[in-house]
């Protein structure tokens, strides 16, 4: 009987060991896309702390209303850095660039490999505009447009919008 006690309680703390190394795994996450801002506070006017680039790691410490509280440490970094992400830019995922960062940045842009590495390129856009017989003039004329954090800004005074957390309800 103390034999059965002993291997239920060394089963159990195992199964415990592996939850929490499992629930420290989920805490990791890769950036998915091209650059996304690290931001000061969990809203798109925020201040940028740095821009973060395609498959970064970051371990998520906190998270509130579709952002990430996360922190970016190690080789990818001198020094640690904590701050805001919108949770769109992230993956569970570990993406890693398996030919190397010199080799790939000459074949392809970073944008390209992170789309590639969703699936999609310019031939598949190119068969889907085809195929569906799509104009995307206006799409092309309006990713050309820029606007700056202080036009932002700008807009949200003069229409008395709030600068309250994003997403926030």
């Amino acid at each position: 009987m103390r034999r059965f006690y002993k291997t239920t309680l060394m089963a159990a703390v195992l199964l415990a060991a592996l939850a929490i190394g499992a629930l420290a795994a989920e805490k990791m996450m890769s950036v998915s896309v091209k650059e996304t801002p690290l931001r000061t506070t969990p809203t798109f006017l925020g201040k940028i702390v740095t821009v973060l680039q395609y498959t970064d790691r970051v371990e998520v410490l906190e998270e509130r209303s579709g952002w990430a509280r996360v922190r970016l440490s190690g080789a990818q970094s001198a020094r640690s850095m904590q701050g805001w992400v919108h949770m769109s830019a992230l993956s569970k995922k570990n993406i890693v660039l398996q030919a190397g960062d010199s080799n790939v940045q000459q074949s392809a842009s970073s944008g390209e490999v992170a789309l590639a590495g969703k699936g999609f390129n310019e031939q598949v856009e190119a068969e889907y505009k085809q195929q569906n017989n799509l104009d995307y003039t206006m799409v092309d004329r309006m990713e050309q447009f820029t606007v700056s954090v202080e036009e932002i800004l700008l807009f949200v005074e003069e229409g008395a919008l709030s600068l309250d957390e994003g997403g926030a309800q």
